[in-house]
């Protein structure tokens, strides 16, 4: 079978390892270390994906915050950079909790999205790894490990 034909469900990891929203950030990192994962999906206590937390994530809580840029013109202030991007830039740096930290609405596919469609994803979205849901529920992961390993087993 060629990688493009293969679906997620044929190399997706089953057992995923997962947080709930109210885990602690030193809960989540220990999780990723000891799992040796770069990132983990937040989960619901229905097995709804509710969002993501990455290696990138907590690289927030120890970012430099850089201010966002403005101008005043008769008494109006006008921002050069995005204030939203830096408040949630600051939510994460001083997240507690999961929810806090995670990046919401993350990208999941259902089981039969096939590998062209996961790497496109992947690369367009600049993401690591795509949760894949069930009737709203986790029923695995695929990471872009899976996909290469799936495209050089079609080369072997």
């Amino acid at each position: 079978m060629e990688s493009r034909e293969r679906k997620a469900s044929d190399i997706m990891t089953r057992e995923v390892a997962t947080v709930y929203s109210d885990a602690t950030i030193a809960e989540v990192v220990k999780l990723l270390l000891e799992k040796r994962i770069s990132g983990v999906p937040v989960i619901s206590r229905q097995g709804a994906v509710l969002g993501v937390i990455s290696e990138g994530d907590l690289l927030y809580k120890d970012k430099k915050l850089h201010y966002p840029s403005y101008i005043t013109i008769l008494d109006g202030v006008f921002f050069l950079e995005s204030p939203k991007r830096f408040e949630e830039e600051f939510k994460k740096s001083i997240a507690l909790k999961a929810e806090e930290l995670m990046t919401r609405d993350a990208l999941t596919v259902e089981e039969d999205a096939t590998i062209a469609e996961m790497a496109t994803l992947m690369t367009e979205n600049k993401i690591n790894r795509l949760p894949v849901v069930a009737h709203g529920k986790l029923v695995g992961i695929v990471t872009r490990a899976d996909i290469i390993r799936a495209m050089t087993e079609d080369l072997l």
